[in-house]
C-alpha cells in the first residue's frame, strides 16, 4: 500500500529541537548555520504542515507549546535514527559493520573462531558475525545457494562465481598412539609411513584428498573401513592403535598438547605439509570490503600461533 509523503523534513525537526534547546531564534539559528528569519520560516512552515502551534511567541525566552514539545521529543528519536543509518552507510562501506553469516569448517572453526571473535569485537564492535559449522562440501553448496555471505575452510576451492583470500598455512602433524615405534622420532620423513595405515575422514572433507595422495606418493595405506567423522574420532581411533593420522596444528594446540595422554603427535617433514586456509565468497557479493577488512582480522589472530604460516 502506497504511503502519503511525510508533510515535514528532517531539517525542519532539527530546527525545533535547536529552539528547544537554545530557547531563543537567533542563537538556535546560529547553531544550525542558517539566519534567524529563514529558521523561524521553517518552524512556521512545519506548525502549518502539522496543523498545531509549537512555539509559544512573546517576550522573554522562546518555550515550546505543549504540542511542540511532545513532537520535539519524536524528533530527536528520528534524528537520532538518521544519524544512525548515515552511520551505518558509513561503517558498511568501510567493512567495519553490520552483520556477515560466516560459515566455517568443523576441523577449523572451533579452534580458530574463539579466538577471531574475541579480537574482531575488540577492533571492529559493530561488525558481528553469525557462525555455522559443516564439512567444508556442505558450505561451498551453501555459500552458493546463499545461506553464507563468507565462508572459512581449506583452499583451493573451485567455482566460477567464488572469489577466495588466502589466509595462512596450518601444518599437519602425524598423530600415533603412546608407545609406538615412530615416537622416538623427532620428526616424521615420508619413507617412515611405508605401509603404515592411516585413518582420515570422509571424503566431504579436504583433508580425505590431500592425505590419500600423500598415502600414495610414500606406500602407506588409507583405511576405508574407518573413516572418520571428526577430529576427535581420529584422535580417540588413534589411542585405540588402529593406525595413524593427520591432524592440522591449532586442534593439536586445542585439544593434545598439554591435555591428551594416549596419544603423541610428530611434525611431519618439518613442519612442511600443511594446508592452505582462507575466506571464499560469491564474486556477485557487494560485501567486498567487510570480507577483505575480516580476512586482515584472521591474520592479526593467526600471528599468535607460531605455527601457522601467514599468507596474502
Amino acid at each position: 500500500m502506497h504511503k502519503p509523503n511525510l508533510p515535514f523534513t528532517l531539517r525542519q525537526l532539527r530546527y525545533l529541537t535547536a529552539l528547544e534547546d537554545a530557547r531563543h531564534f537567533r542563537e538556535a539559528a546560529e547553531a544550525c548555520g542558517i539566519s534567524q528569519p529563514s529558521l523561524s520560516v521553517q518552524i512556521k512552515a512545519l506548525e502549518d504542515a502539522l496543523e498545531l502551534s509549537l512555539v509559544e511567541r512573546g517576550r522573554g525566552p522562546v518555550r515550546l507549546t505543549q504540542a511542540g514539545r511532545e513532537v520535539a521529543s519524536r524528533a530527536r528519536g528520528i534524528l537520532d535514527a538518521g544519524q544512525g543509518i548515515v552511520d551505518l552507510s558509513a561503517t558498511l562501506q568501510s567493512g567495519m559493520g553490520g552483520t556477515l553469516r560466516l560459515g566455517t569448517s568443523t576441523t577449523l572453526g572451533p579452534y580458530l573462531m574463539p579466538h577471531v571473535v574475541g579480537d574482531v569485537h575488540r577492533s571492529h564492535p559493530d561488525l558481528r558475525l553469525y557462525i555455522r559449522e559443516g564439512p567444508p562440501q556442505s558450505l561451498i553448496h551453501e555459500l552458493n545457494d546463499g545461506q553464507h555471505d563468507v565462508i572459512l575452510t581449506q583452499l583451493p576451492v573451485q567455482g566460477a562465481r567464488l572469489a577466495s583470500a588466502r589466509l595462512f598455512r596450518e601444518p599437519l602433524g602425524v598423530a600415533m598412539p603412546v608407545g609406538h615405534p615412530l615416537e622416538a622420532a623427532s620428526n616424521i620423513e615420508g619413507p617412515e609411513l611405508e605401509g603404515q595405515t592411516i585413518l582420515s575422514l570422509s571424503p566431504a572433507y579436504a583433508l580425505h584428498e590431500q592425505i590419500s595422495a600423500l598415502c600414495i606418493e610414500t606406500g602407506a595405506h588409507v583405511s576405508r573401513d574407518y573413516e572418520g567423522t571428526s577430529l576427535d574420532a581420529l584422535r580417540q581411533m588413534v589411542a585405540m592403535d588402529m593406525g595413524l593420522t593427520f591432524l592440522p596444528a591449532l586442534y593439536v594446540r586445542s585439544e593434545i598438547e598439554g591435555r591428551a595422554q594416549d596419544v603423541v603427535v610428530r611434525p611431519f617433514r618439518g613442519r612442511r605439509f600443511s594446508r592452505s586456509i582462507g575466506l571464499v565468497w560469491r564474486t556477485s557479493s557487494g560485501s567486498v570490503p567487510a570480507f577483505e577488512r575480516l580476512a586482515r582480522a584472521i591474520r592479526d589472530t593467526a600471528r599468535r600461533f607460531p605455527e601457522l604460516v601467514l599468507e596474502g
